[in-house]
């Protein structure tokens, strides 16, 4: 399994890819003992249908305390964010959650984008440019997360 600490941007849509891939094809949940131990915590959580293990929200809720943090200390990051703020605004108003926030747009964009290719579609310039942004974004608080992470 993909680690937290390596990259807590790919561990996150990594654990997404892996409850999808698990309501799709339940048969495979004892294909390697990884597989059936995310989907005996699927079963645990209620998560069948939908929704995200609990591992994925704490990633995810430590991802957006790092996020808090950055947007106080550091200047370069807080404009990076404020630079992807309306596009984060448009993509949150087309989903279900729109108070999301800006992390979780971010890693749900991002995770729409690998859906698209999976299904060979394209991507347009505009969103293109916003998914270089958020991923550009995700890398750093990875990093940073990293290196904190190493300090504790």
């Amino acid at each position: 399994m993909k680690s937290k600490k390596d990259n807590i941007a790919e561990y996150i849509l990594y654990l997404w890819q892996m409850e999808d891939y698990l309501r799709a094809f339940p048969a495979h949940a004892e294909a390697t003992p990884e597989l059936h131990e995310l989907n005996e915590m699927m079963h645990r959580e209620g998560l069948l249908e939908g929704g995200h293990l609990q591992l994925a929200q704490n990633a995810l809720t430590e991802l957006e305390e790092l996020h808090s943090t950055l947007l106080e200390e550091d200047a370069m990051y807080r404009a990076a964010i404020i630079r992807l703020t309306p596009q984060l605004n448009l993509l949150k108003a087309k989903t279900d959650r729109p108070t999301m926030s800006d992390i979780e747009a971010c890693l749900t964009l991002l995770y729409q984008i690998m859906l698209l290719h999976l299904q060979k579609k394209a991507v347009s310039p505009q969103t293109a440019d916003v998914q270089q942004q958020a991923t550009q974004l995700l890398q750093f608080l990875s990093k940073t997360y990293y290196a904190n992470s190493r300090t504790v």
